[in-house]
């Protein structure tokens, strides 16, 4: 009796043995199971946020790279506004020192205005240049008060040339009257001058200019120029040259200050009219022909007359 309580209480303890290892074996494998679910949880969650920092790094960088091209579009900007402030002004102190010129002329005034126009053509590009700074400080969400305070700058400077220039053009509308006051008094004085110029100009022209006419007796008396008058029976008639039939049209005009010289060409020649003896000679060539009448003295030659009447022989 006591031996079959023994072997039944040894196999139930092995049955119980067997129910624990069993019962182990099956929480070991579950702990390993929910160990791999969560490493392997860990692992992607790792790798989630790995992508995720080397995705904002990428983006970091870009915004960087975004951020220094805007500043330097904005330092190129800068320099272009200043340095046209700084051709404003060197052209406004020009502007200033010509239109204190008490005797300023019409001409000049025109030339200021076109000028002042110029500047303020130039004033408005670079208003415009400002705003568009300031509009695009706002977007790019930067922060920068250098920047902002640069950008200030500017626009007080090129106000300041604005209000300059827009004085300096109201201080020339105030002197219209006053200019064209003394550009009418201007033009009357170059008109004076200008018909003083033509009248002197006419007259000299009149004074150095004179006619001569070349030709046989034949020719001269044919044209009206010449008659012999005087004399008995036809002797000792002298050739006399008919004033009133002096024509321009009949002579060769030149101008004594450029003319020495009256061509001939021809065997014998001499002068119909008046001229003092030595103040011209016939020059003769190689062959004995008179070649032209040298004048040695205009003014004495031409004093007489401003007409000379040659009489050659073919």
């Amino acid at each position: 009796m006591n031996n079959d309580s023994s072997i039944n209480y040894s196999s139930g303890n092995r049955g119980n043995n067997k129910g624990v290892i069993a019962a182990l074996a099956v929480s070991l494998l579950l702990v390993i199971i929910v160990g791999a679910i969560v490493l392997t949880r860990n692992q992607k969650k790792s790798a989630e946020e790995a992508s995720l920092l080397k995705n904002e790094k990428i983006d970091l960088s870009s915004q960087l790279t975004r951020r220094d091209s805007i500043i330097n579009e904005w330092v190129v900007a800068f320099n272009e506004i200043e340095s046209d402030i700084r051709k404003i002004t060197a052209r406004e102190n020009m502007l200033t020192m010509q239109s204190m010129n008490p005797e300023i002329s019409k001409d000049k005034k025109k030339e200021i205005l076109t000028e002042i126009q110029y500047i303020r053509d130039l004033i408005d590009q670079n208003k415009k240049k400002i705003t568009s700074l300031n509009s695009q400080l706002r977007k790019s969400g930067l922060n920068m008060a250098g920047l902002q305070a640069r950008v200030d700058t500017l626009t007080a400077n090129i106000q300041q040339r604005d209000t300059d220039i827009a004085n300096l053009k109201m201080e020339l509308v105030n002197r219209d009257f006053e200019i064209g006051e003394m550009s009418r008094k201007m033009d009357t004085m170059q008109l004076t001058l200008a018909n003083r110029e033509s009248f002197i100009s006419h007259q000299t022209d009149e004074m150095n200019t004179a006619y001569y006419v070349k030709g046989t007796y034949k020719d001269l008396k044919e044209k009206g120029l010449i008659e012999k008058e005087g004399g008995v029976l036809g002797l000792g008639r002298k050739e006399t040259v008919q004033e009133d039939s002096l024509k321009n049209d009949l002579f060769k005009q030149i101008d004594i200050t450029q003319t020495t010289s009256i061509p001939v060409n021809s065997k014998s020649a001499k002068l119909v009219t008046e001229h003092p003896s030595g103040s011209y000679e016939m020059v003769k060539d190689g062959s004995d022909m008179i070649s032209s009448i040298e004048i040695k003295d205009p003014a004495s030659f031409w004093k007489l007359s401003k007409y000379a009447v040659v009489e050659v022989n073919r």
